[in-house]
């Protein structure tokens, strides 16, 4: 049937970069390049010479493989973290993942309407994707290794904040966008909503999370497993609530960090482990959606100037606005300011825009995707020796 055989096609193209994506995630230590821009590039590549990738891959499709992907990346992030280590680093997260994500996605929709000439709808739907940063990106830039002390912590916990929150700010531009009679104030409430529901879903599952240690299964390795399937239900519930499952899926995670639980061990690594395979999913999944090869010169160099004012004023000018009054050191403000790598996330965010129905949401799709591969290859090349330089240490 030749339905069957397009179908092993298409499993063997996907298949097989999947598995050579694997296997070149240890190129990280060696190549200049990070993993993530790899897989992103390679992926977009393979969708311009197999067009049918493209073509059989909807952006819908290709939105709801990156949200278990990220439901799965934020449930590892606040296992990793755990509640003890959040709190001790409370106050620069939540400052910099909500004041700061505000922060970032107002300069940079006002560079989008003042230096593109975008209108302002289309420059917020740009500033609020470009808000959320990848401390997943920043480690695999790192080749595994983990940043020491304030600020790892303040990273990974700002990601696991601001990614909700830049979702919950992303709907709310398009409804602004995609709705005349909408003011300013849809945003604001569409924000509320979402983050304090979310909150208390994630924190009326954390109050659940003991009974694990109750849960009797036929073996031992479903355990991190009936864990995955429960983040997912916790995500699904929340979003049917309107709140935003994100933010109850990582404040889960916090709290099953400092558990006492049963087969904690194979939990961590089996929740590691498919992160890992996550990340790379949505960012290959993601570069299917790309035309690479005809993203027209235009868009290049507006792209490059987007990024250009996202690392030299944008996410400086919001790390210095919500850290100066921490206990961070110069330095170790300094660092946090050029991590601010983006990810998947900001794309995933623009997908929402097209699915969302935002007039021109495909240009700004196209300007997030280079903003986002440079940021990977710029800031991402740099970044162990920006480390270095600033005494910021790294195991």
């Amino acid at each position: 049937m030749s339905e069957l055989t397009d179908f092993a096609l298409i499993l063997l193209l996907v298949g097989g970069a999947f598995a050579l994506a694997i296997l070149a995630t240890p190129l990280g230590r060696v190549v200049p390049i990070p993993a993530p821009a790899l897989f992103l590039v390679a992926a977009a590549l393979a969708s311009d010479i197999w067009p049918q990738l493209r073509q059989d891959i909807s952006v819908r499709t290709v939105e709801r493989i990156a949200v278990v992907a990220l439901i799965v990346i934020l449930l590892n992030g606040g296992i990793d973290i755990g509640w003890r280590q959040f709190r001790a680093a409370a106050g620069p997260i939540l400052a910099l993942g909500i004041v700061g994500t505000f922060i970032t996605a107002g300069v940079m929709a006002v560079a989008a309407h003042v230096v593109l000439g975008l209108d302002w709808r289309l420059a917020g739907i740009v500033g609020a994707a470009l808000a959320p940063t990848a401390p997943a990106v920043v480690f695999s830039v790192l080749g595994g290794r983990e940043i020491e002390g304030r600020s790892g912590a303040t990273l990974e916990g700002e990601a696991g904040v601001n990614d909700p929150a830049g979702i919950a700010l992303m709907v709310g531009v398009i409804e602004l966008a995609t709705h005349a009679d909408a003011t300013g104030w849809v945003i604001v409430k569409e924000f509320a909503v979402e983050m304090s529901i979310g909150l208390a879903f994630g924190l009326a599952a954390a109050r659940l999370v003991p009974l694990l240690g109750r849960v009797r299964l036929p073996s031992a390795e479903l355990q991190p497993v009936f864990v995955a399937v429960m983040a997912g239900a916790l995500y699904g519930v929340t979003a049917l609530a309107s709140g935003s499952g994100f933010l109850a899926v990582f404040v889960a995670g916090l709290f099953l960090g400092d558990a006492a639980v049963p087969h904690k061990r194979e939990i961590r690594r089996f929740q590691g482990s498919l992160a890992g395979l996550a990340e790379i999913v949505v960012f290959v999944a993601l570069g299917l959606t790309i035309d690479i090869t005809h993203l027209s010169a235009e868009t290049w160099l507006q792209g490059i100037a987007l990024w250009l004012v996202l690392a030299v004023i944008a996410r400086p000018v919001a790390v210095v606005l919500t850290l100066t009054w921490s206990s961070l050191t110069g330095r170790e403000c300094a660092f946090i300011a050029w991590s601010g790598l983006k990810g998947a996330v900001p794309i995933l965010l623009a997908a929402f825009a097209i699915i969302g129905g935002v007039a021109k949401a495909d240009r700004a799709y196209g300007l997030v995707f280079v903003v986002v591969l440079l940021s990977v290859v710029a800031q991402g090349s740099l970044l162990p020796s920006v480390a270095r330089r600033l005494g910021v240490p790294i195991d």
